[in-house]
């Protein structure tokens, strides 16, 4: 039987995080981050929707995802997949494309799938000194020229990025954000927007690549992460982020992440370097 294991890293130097997921095969559902993932595939086959274009990525595949990149992702084959990857919030981000090209404009990646030997190298060597706790210096110089690649090669304003939204959509995902710790209706989401329901949900799959209660649902998720990361017990994070009970929280966050709640919790508690 395939062992299924989760472990995160959080980089107090670099202020970044990076993950490993080895023997998963449940599928992710359509989903988004807030954050920068920057990942490649070590072993294995996986499939991957994106913005509406399906990949399959193999060993060597490197994987970009702006923040809200909606995708889902399902392991392939019977070969032990192993993926792993580098998380980067967004103002960290800033901060890094300050040091390489003056501006703090970020990046917004043109591919969501790459083969580049060169990347995948730096990749490779920032997640082994962040896991094994190499010095500042080495992790900062590593990154600069990860970094240079990216803008280089694969990036442009982020601003480019992002689709043309309609004003309406956008208010919708105002409230959501305001208010996705109570409990919400596709009616006062309408009421909010000034749009009927169908042409809500038509506008806002087209904008976002998901529904309005999937837009819910992984805010709620990303917000629980956050608060598990700070030590938070899950049943007060389950309350906290406007499920219905621990149970309903349990159930959404193991298949959005792969791990329950409270392995997640005890993972990202302990691993900082």
């Amino acid at each position: 039987m395939k062992r299924e294991t989760f472990k995160a890293y959080k980089d107090k130097n670099t202020h970044i995080e990076a993950y490993q997921l080895e023997g998963i095969v449940q599928p992710f559902p359509n989903h988004f981050h807030e954050h920068y993932t920057i990942g490649f595939i070590q072993r294995g086959h996986c499939l991957v929707s994106c913005k509406n274009q399906e990949y399959t990525f193999s060993s060597g595949d490197i994987i970009l995802l702006n923040p809200f990149d909606n995708h889902t992702c399902m392991p392939k084959g019977d070969e032990n997949f192993l993926y792993r990857g580098l998380i980067i919030r967004p103002e960290v981000m800033e901060e890094l494309t300050l040091k390489v090209t003056g501006q703090n404009d970020p990046p917004g990646f043109k591919k969501t799938m790459v083969r580049d030997e060169e990347l995948y190298y730096y990749l490779r060597n920032i997640f082994h000194m962040i896991i094994n706790g190499f010095s500042e210096i080495e992790k900062e110089e590593s990154l600069f020229f990860l970094m240079n690649i990216l803008i280089a090669k694969y990036s442009q304003s982020f601003e480019k990025c992002l689709p043309k939204c309609q004003e309406e959509v956008e208010r919708a995902c105002d409230f959501i954000n305001c208010h996705y710790t109570e409990h919400i209706s596709l009616e006062q989401i309408c009421q909010y927007a000034t749009l009927s329901k169908s042409t809500l949900l038509r506008a806002f799959i087209k904008s976002k690549g998901i529904t309005p209660y999937r837009y819910l649902i992984t805010i709620r998720i990303n917000n629980a992460k956050k608060l598990l990361e700070q030590g938070v017990l899950p049943v007060d994070v389950a309350f906290k982020t406007g499920f219905s009970d621990q149970s309903h929280f349990t159930n959404y966050f193991t298949t959005f992440i792969g791990v329950s709640p409270g392995t997640y919790r005890d993972i990202v508690t302990s691993c900082t370097n």
